[in-house]
């Protein structure tokens, strides 16, 4: 009788802390199933279907694979993916000169507290803002970057965010500058997590500073590496205020990226289903990427 009498009450005890669990978890269950499963449950069906949702339901017609076919003949979707390619590289560019900052600051400057909080500032600030100086800066004739080029003689300098060659690079420098900044953050995150006692061996076994950044450094910061790059690939996908507030996708579609696209498609076209079959491309880009890194970061990680 005891021992059923215990059974009985540890499974009372279990069901209340499981029912306790349950309860704690509950909002971030409610916000994931709502925010977010049911928006990618809704885009997928979307995808199939031609849908102007000013119209109501009563206009929503299902087409089945057309969206997709349609998009393989679609140049303007093909020019922001294209660009969405190219806007990729920022990311190795950033996380290189993060991690350069991150080992200078942490081994061979002063205030360093001053430099983290300088070079973080641009992260932390408002897009907008940021987008603001930025235009003002590469303005083709008054800004001070072109004057600057003029008085070194050069007398025909870009025109940046108003000419179609330098745009996209325009963009990806303004992208770089913010980045480097939360970069850097979390490699001097991982830089103090790397024993002193390898550094302390190395230079006992006569290790230059190159030698020991290739055979300790570099490999120890592999794991911290694979995170700012997935994260980083990611946000590269998703980028969408800066071109919003600078270009909103010109000069002639050269900084047109798919979220952009994607954003005129369904709010100022009002083709919702067409958009949905982007945002499913969009997905299955970022899947196979990320993917992709997984089974790769087996042969360079170190963890």
């Amino acid at each position: 009788m005891k021992a059923k009498t215990r059974a009985k009450g540890y499974m009372k005890l279990q069901r209340k802390e499981t029912l306790a669990g349950l309860l704690f978890v509950a909002p971030m269950l409610i916000g994931v199933t709502f925010l977010t499963l049911i928006p990618i449950i809704a885009a997928f069906l979307l995808s199939l279907s031609e849908w102007n949702f000013v119209a109501g339901w009563d206009g929503l017609k299902w087409v089945g694979l057309d969206n997709f076919q349609r998009l393989l003949s679609d140049d303007a979707f093909i020019k922001s993916l294209l660009n969405n390619a190219w806007f990729l590289l920022t990311v190795p560019i950033y996380m290189a000169i993060s991690m350069f900052l991150a080992i200078m600051i942490d081994r061979n400057v002063y205030a360093k507290s001053y430099f983290k909080v300088a070079f973080f500032m641009p992260y932390i600030s408002s897009v907008v803002a940021v987008a603001i100086v930025w235009q003002v800066l590469f303005h083709p004739s008054a800004g001070p970057i072109n004057q600057t080029l003029m008085a070194l003689g050069i007398d025909n300098p870009p025109g940046w965010i108003a000419d179609p060659k330098f745009a996209l690079v325009s963009i990806m420098m303004i992208s770089i500058w913010i980045s480097i900044g939360f970069n850097m953050i979390v490699y001097i995150a991982g830089l103090q997590a790397i024993p002193k006692d390898l550094y302390e061996a190395a230079s006992i076994d006569g290790a230059n500073g190159w030698r020991k950044f290739l055979n300790i450094t570099f490999p120890m910061l592999s794991s911290t590496s694979f995170f700012l790059l997935v994260t980083g690939i990611i946000a590269s996908f998703k980028v969408f205020d800066l071109i919003a507030v600078l270009t909103k996708g010109g000069p002639i579609r050269s900084t047109s990226m798919i979220v952009w696209h994607l954003y005129e498609t369904a709010f100022t076209n009002l083709k919702l289903g067409y958009a949905s079959s982007m945002a499913v491309v969009l997905f299955a880009c970022v899947l196979f990427i990320t993917l992709l890194q997984w089974v790769i970061q087996k042969k360079w990680v170190n963890y």
